[in-house]
């Protein structure tokens, strides 16, 4: 038995490049006798609920979602939650229910998003499903991306619109750690695939921040809104959104003033070092670094990546040198080929991106400059914490 009245409530899903609301994803309520709305996420989590009355409720929500959407701005999509245990059911050819939804609205199917909500279902019938979804003109995405590594099979096999990422995986990624590293990996893939990200469960500034360093198309959450029966203003969050994006750039404004600011410093050392190179003088004759407190370590490659000389490290006021990596060929490494690609000819100091190195397994950055008339090639690797 399920109390209360099934309705539908509407989350705006915000443009990241204009701040305007996109589209809205329709989340199911019950409205109680006392006039509360319960969420009815527990009943599709409790398996004592029959699938007959769950998939009822959710025909129902659906229904007054859809009949609510000519209230709504047309170019706003709709967005709703589709579960593949329910579409396995369906009998081969039988017609989808929610395209039949659709019709009997009068809504065209381009703005509408069906949002795949979990794993499980036969896959097979899942992707025949999908193609017809796509074929009537609607658009798919993936929920909860990154929470299992079967979503990876499923991203292949439906070739999804939108990739909506894992609340939880998110917010933990949102605040450092390798997760982070995890996120950002699974939104390049999703951009390589064509697909638009959705981050959804932005509830602080610096889990929008890092959305939009993710390159999200949309974000959804409490920072802006909580799924309401009513339809927000399609501006309703511009000024705000506005606000909040021109912090995250002053951030990366700061942040790139810092990086311009090392690479000053590092061509500074990096001229002091060649020198002492150039000179084969003992390392007793090495400079000071204590004002370069980023330093890590340097070490001398050929120009075709294969170590000449130890790392040396400069450590406690003492320079001491590390014989374990030479011989070693890195040219595999991509600041390595960058520096081919783009320093070699012209003899300039390059900076990689940031990375995790394997054996330290702490962030860094390697700055390389080849000297000896290019026969040689210094590298610096820079502690990238505060960077």
């Amino acid at each position: 038995m399920i109390d209360g009245q099934p309705l539908a409530c509407f989350q705006p899903f915000i443009d990241t490049a204009t701040g305007r609301i996109a589209g809205i994803e329709a989340l199911g309520r019950l409205r109680q006798e006392d006039a509360r709305l319960l969420s009815v996420g527990p009943l599709f989590a409790d398996p004592k609920h029959p699938a007959a009355d769950l998939r009822r409720l959710d025909r129902l929500i659906r229904d007054d979602a859809l009949s609510r959407l000519h209230e709504a701005p047309s170019d706003w999509f709709l967005s709703l939650n589709i579960s593949p245990r329910w579409i396995s059911r369906l009998r081969p050819g039988q017609s989808l229910p929610s395209l039949l939804q659709l019709k009997r609205h009068g809504i065209p199917a381009h703005r509408i998003v069906f949002e795949i909500t979990e794993l499980g279902g036969d896959s097979q019938r899942l992707s025949d499903v999908v193609a017809r979804y796509r074929e009537a003109g609607a658009r798919i995405a993936i929920d909860d991306f990154g929470a299992g590594y079967s979503q990876l099979d499923r991203v292949l096999a439906l070739q999804p619109d939108i990739l909506k990422l894992d609340m939880r995986l998110f917010q933990a990624a949102a605040r450092g750690g390798p997760s982070s590293d995890v996120v950002k990996a699974l939104a390049q893939m999703a951009e390589k695939t064509g697909c638009w990200i959705i981050a959804e469960g932005v509830e602080t500034e610096a889990e929008l921040h890092f959305a939009l360093e993710c390159g999200s198309r949309y974000v959804q959450g409490f920072l802006f809104a909580q799924a309401e029966q009513h339809f927000f203003a399609a501006d309703a969050f511009v000024e705000r959104f506005a606000q909040l994006r021109d912090r995250y750039v002053m951030e990366k404004v700061v942040e790139r003033e810092r990086l311009m600011n090392l690479r000053k410093q590092l061509s500074q050392l990096m001229t002091r070092l060649q020198r002492w190179a150039e000179g084969n003088a003992p390392l007793s004759d090495l400079p000071n670094v204590e004002e370069f407190p980023w330093l890590l370590r340097f070490y001398q490659c050929d120009r075709h990546g294969t170590q000449l000389t130890p790392n040396l490290e400069w450590r406690q006021g003492a320079w001491l040198a590390d014989a374990r990596y030479l011989g070693h060929n890195w040219s595999w490494r991509p600041y390595f080929y960058h520096l081919l690609a783009e320093g070699w000819h012209e003899r300039r100091l390059t900076l990689s991106n940031t990375y995790r190195d394997a054996t330290s397994n702490q962030y860094c950055l390697t700055a390389g400059q080849f000297f000896d008339n290019g026969q040689r090639l210094l590298l610096i690797d820079v502690d990238a914490a505060g960077f």
